[in-house]
């Protein structure tokens, strides 16, 4: 069975969204790799599947590092409200952040003691 097909088991039985690390730990030895971050390989399959698969896919991000099945996001009025709020956020918290401050200027340019002025070769 893939990973997530076992994230997709645990997601219908508790049909509420949950964090990566409570669906590895609800998965505990049904999840297939034996990786020593299984977080890491959960979230990273359950990313790679909405990005590919985008509105086919069977899950959904509803917060960052929480997940539901797409059915179960549309499916309860508490849900559709939840998914509408999660496509009205924009999707990098880069763009919330603030533009950054402009450099600062230099008052001289910087001169090497080793060069001399005319052209850098002593006699």
């Amino acid at each position: 069975m893939s990973t997530l097909a076992v994230v997709e088991e645990i997601l219908r039985e508790t049909a509420v969204p949950m964090s990566v690390r409570e669906i590895v730990e609800r998965a505990g030895a049904r999840l297939p790799s034996k990786s020593k971050t299984p977080d890491t390989v959960v979230a990273r399959d359950l990313s790679m599947d909405i990005k590919k698969k985008g509105e086919t896919s069977l899950f959904v991000r509803t917060s960052p590092g929480r997940y539901t099945l797409r059915a179960l996001a549309t499916g309860s009025h508490t849900s559709q409200h939840v998914q509408s709020n999660v496509s009205a956020q924009p999707m990098s918290a880069l763009a919330a952040r603030k533009p950054a401050a402009p450099a600062p200027a230099t008052s001289a340019p910087v001169r090497r003691a080793d060069t001399a002025e005319g052209g850098g070769f002593a006699s």
